[in-house]
């Protein structure tokens, strides 16, 4: 077995045979994602929401965009559902764990988007729409300044992300640019999770785009790596072929085993 893993072992000096301590690093962060990816992808949809929602909130700040991606990717029913689940494992609502644990300007906001329950269906008021967008332009401008409120602090721009449907968000979007010249996310480069939040929201091909390519690099970090497992297992009913084709050869060149075969799988049966 040694042999036929010579990459994994190493002959020194008094020619003894010992493993490559990086190699077998390696390994074991391949076998991580492997189990990782098999987990969340065999867990009922809404128990494993309701777990990766109670994990963010422990781990804090830096992984509230995981709240964000389940709050912001999911159907209504979706959510919904992730929070009966919340419910009946943690004896606690999502919503009063996000007001006792986040601190920071982004709570509110947070707090509306779990609890959001958004028309899924395709009517847009387009003259709401051209209004909505001018008012989130003057609350970005507003407040990106020194000591000045936040936009995602705004009671409106809290009002908009959580209650309008996805596709009225989207007309918004494409009015926004029209007024502005720059897209809301182009604005949005001081706050960062609300840049987040409106690109799951708007443009969810563009943060998963974003995820694959921040995941795929030769330096990718831990929990970048961590982050394509959770989209790949999560978005069951997102069309992944337009990243597919793009990140394919970026796969099967540096990811490895069995993680790089279910992600080619999930990617190859997006295709069909």
């Amino acid at each position: 077995m040694r042999k036929g893993c010579s990459k994994f072992f190493l002959e020194d000096e008094r020619q003894f045979e010992r493993w490559n301590d990086s190699a077998i690093k390696s390994l074991k962060a391949e076998f991580k994602l492997f189990k990782d990816v098999v987990v969340l992808s065999l867990m009922h949809p809404w128990e494993r929401d309701a777990r990766l929602l109670k994990k963010a909130l422990k781990k804090g700040p830096p992984h509230y965009n995981v709240i964000v991606e389940i709050a912001c990717t999911r159907s209504s029913d979706q959510l919904l559902g992730a929070r009966k689940a919340y419910h009946s494992l943690f004896d606690r609502s999502i919503e009063e764990d996000l007001a006792s644990h986040v601190k920071g300007s982004e709570r509110k906001l947070l707090v509306a988007l779990v609890s959001a329950y958004r028309y899924e269906g395709p009517k847009v008021k387009e003259d709401a729409a051209k209004s909505e967008a001018k008012a989130l332009l003057n609350a970005i401008k507003n407040n990106n300044g020194d000591h000045k409120k936040k936009a995602m602090e705004e009671d409106e721009v809290i009002w908009i992300l959580t209650t309008r449907s996805k596709p009225h968000l989207k007309v918004v979007y494409e009015q926004y640019k029209k007024i502005s010249a720059k897209t809301i996310t182009e604005d949005l480069e001081v706050e960062l999770l609300l840049k987040e939040i409106v690109e799951c929201l708007c443009t969810p091909q563009t943060y998963f785009t974003r995820v694959f390519d921040t995941a795929l690099r030769e330096d990718a970090k831990e929990d970048a790596k961590k982050a394509l497992t959770r989209l790949v297992a999560t978005q069951e009913d997102v069309d992944l072929k337009g990243i597919a084709a793009k990140f394919e050869d970026k796969i099967k060149e540096r990811v490895k085993g069995a993680y790089k075969d279910v992600l080619l799988g999930v990617l190859a049966d997006d295709r069909k």
